[in-house]
């Protein structure tokens, strides 16, 4: 059990790792590179997620990223859309997506969609975006309806997921608000292929470089490996990690501080929904003052939070009116002083980065 001043502790680590307390990255590629993944299913919140820890980040600098190929978002694992380097994305696809592949495949069975539908889908897909074409969602979907691969009742979107998990789409740039579908083997620049113990320990040695310190636990939740192969993955990159115990339980960090350029974050943060913060970890309660804990739902921890050095204050929402942006925040308790300057300075940081 850990006492409340080694809680504080670890968050405070937590911060510095995260690239969210005093350095920042030079660009957001950066940040994705150092993190190897970040949870993105609520697109504009991770756009966010990685401005944050970019210096002097803008909204439209992050989305130029994904729309040049440098990020690119797509399933890698735990069955839920990530952010990854360009670079990496398929020695991580072909490394985790087998297993989210497996779990699901009664849910695709019950959806009617055997091998032989997901062939015709397959063939008819790349026909449709084969020399750099691109497809939004809509358009796929009728794309498969064409080709008799229903689309109606979640169909198309399981189809569009299972063939991303074998690496053969990605997410591609935006039209308008439109997200757009591409080839994987078309939209990312050539890459090695790791051998399965290499991306293991490359996986592990991101993990908890970017989340230190933190527990095997952790990362089997994060990765999606079992507890087994996060504790090989963990002795694989053995050499670039340090180990200690830390109120009974042994947590794994980093060797090597975040790079970046040094900038004033100020103490609290302004999280987006599903920000690595909280959901790189399955423990999450160190982030929580014991007397707020009671209060507090893990729900909530993986909505919109305001932090205040590391530790929860509240939550808060967004309002886009013309060139305005109004926020809504509801602290845990009372905000006054130091803590709520630090809380106005954090949404001012988010108002500047959607340039309103």
């Amino acid at each position: 059990m850990l006492r409340p001043a080694q809680a504080k502790e670890i968050v405070r680590r937590r911060l510095g790792a995260q690239g969210l307390a005093s350095s920042g990255f030079e660009g957001p590629a950066e940040v994705v590179a150092w993190f190897g993944a970040m949870q993105a299913q609520d697109y504009l919140g991770a756009l966010w997620a990685v401005g944050m820890r970019t210096a002097n980040a803008r909204e439209s600098d992050v989305d130029a990223a994904l729309a040049a190929g440098a990020i690119v978002r797509s399933w890698p694992m735990r069955g839920t859309l990530h952010f990854l380097p360009a670079a990496d994305a398929r020695w991580m696809i072909e490394l985790l997506a087998p297993r989210a592949v497996a779990r699901a495949t009664a849910r695709l069975a019950k959806l009617g969609l055997d091998a032989a539908l997901l062939s015709r889908a397959r063939r008819a897909l790349v026909k449709a975006l084969e020399g750099g074409r691109r497809l939004t969602r809509p358009a796929a979907y009728r794309v498969l309806e064409a080709a008799r691969v229903p689309a109606d009742a979640e169909r198309g979107l399981h189809v569009l997921w299972r063939l991303a998990h074998e690496g053969l789409l990605c997410f591609g740039p935006r039209e308008g608000k439109q997200q757009t579908f591409v080839l994987l083997e078309e939209w990312l620049p050539r890459s090695k292929r790791r051998p399965r113990d290499e991306a293991l320990g490359e996986l592990a040695r991101r993990y908890f470089s970017a989340h230190g310190p933190a527990t095997l636990r952790d990362f089997a939740w994060w990765s999606s490996l079992t507890l087994a192969e996060a504790r090989k993955a963990a002795a694989l990159a053995e050499p670039l990690l340090e180990r200690e115990v830390i109120g009974g339980e042994t947590y794994v960090s980093g060797a090597s501080p975040p790079p970046g350029v040094a900038r004033a974050s100020g103490r609290a943060q302004a999280l987006p929904a599903y920000d690595e913060f909280f959901v790189g970890y399955a423990d999450r309660r160190a982030a929580l003052a014991p007397a707020d804990a009671p209060k507090v739902t893990p729900f909530q921890l993986l909505g919109p939070v305001l932090l205040v050095d590391g530790r929860m204050v509240g939550s808060w929402q967004r309002t886009l009116d013309g060139g305005r942006v109004a926020f809504t925040t509801k602290p845990l308790a009372p905000l006054t002083g130091a803590k709520a300057t630090a809380v106005r300075g954090a949404l001012a940081r988010y108002a500047r980065f959607v340039e309103r």
